[in-house]
């Protein structure tokens, strides 16, 4: 029978990214303290309550999504930092690249981007989601080299009858012609302030909750290499006034940064400068070619 690690909270991000290369998943204990998650609570709960429930099927008719999560939480930025997952995500996913300039070999590494940020909250009746991997948005090959890490953190209990994600180790390895079975998967339970880091090549699942009146609320984000399109449109989903309050990481990990060589520069200019003023993408900055 397949299981899930559990690492604790003083687990080293060596630690963490060893479990995810052999089993493509791993829990780690108390990533988030109580007072990021009141913080985030706060933000974030007034806009979970107004959430519609989505549509029979693949988003589930008794699950409520809040998206655009940094656009409406400063405490969001923290979770997107947390050391275990960020470490992991900047340990495991770039890898150099080299090319041809005017004749000279270069080697460069992307950087990051967060693609797709989300709170989910699963009740009572929503039956299993598919089995699926996330990373489909951006037509990967399996096997094949990990374009994507993601998190999701237990802003609630996470147990195997309120919907705990169920996740299939060891998956991220499969080729795309293998297809998993419930019977392989096992639930992520966890208790609150927890999280699951896990590949974008390993299949999971949002659970089934046949608890009589517990729901239970995940926050998702997903970290995915540079040079490739964010799955949720970070530029429109976060107001540039709110991109200002996060801190340096926080903004280039929205987008507002250039991963190398020249991929999403303004006016042949890094992203950054249009933070500083409105007219400074035109004025006074340093070209990057």
């Amino acid at each position: 029978m397949p299981k899930l690690v559990t690492l604790p909270a003083f687990a080293s991000v060596d630690e963490v990214c060893e479990v995810l290369e052999r089993d493509g998943g791993v829990i780690v204990e108390d990533m988030l303290s109580t007072d990021v998650l009141t913080r985030f609570w706060n933000e974030i709960g007034p806009h979970l309550e107004r959430t519609v429930f989505g549509e029979e099927g693949f988003a589930g008719s008794s699950t409520r999504r809040c998206s655009a999560l940094l656009g409406k939480s400063l405490a969001a930025g923290e979770m997107l930092t947390q050391k275990h997952f960020y470490g992991a995500s900047e340990k495991l996913l770039p890898q150099p690249y080299d090319f041809v300039l005017g004749g000279k070999k270069e080697i460069t590494i992307p950087t990051l981007l967060v693609s797709a940020t989300q709170a989910v909250q699963i009740w009572p009746g929503q039956k299993a989601q598919p089995l699926h991997r996330d990373d489909c948005v951006h037509h990967r090959a399996h096997p094949g080299p990990q374009s994507q890490l993601q998190v999701l953190y237990a802003a609630t209990e996470f147990t195997a009858d309120n919907g705990a994600t169920l996740v299939v180790p060891g998956s991220h390895l499969w080729d795309g012609e293998r297809n998993p079975t419930l019977e392989e998967s096992v639930p992520a339970i966890m208790r609150k302030g927890s999280g699951l880091i896990f590949y974008g090549g390993t299949y999971h699942a949002g659970g089934a909750n046949t608890s009589k009146d517990q729901s239970r609320t995940a926050v998702s984000f997903s970290i995915a290499l540079g040079y490739l399109r964010q799955e949720e449109n970070q530029y429109l989903s976060v107001p540039q006034e709110m991109v200002k309050q996060h801190p340096p990481l926080v903004q280039q990990l929205i987008g507002y940064a250039v991963s190398p060589p020249f991929c999403g520069w303004v006016e042949m200019q890094d992203p950054s400068v249009v933070l500083a003023s409105n007219d400074a993408a035109t004025t006074g900055a340093k070209n990057l070619f």
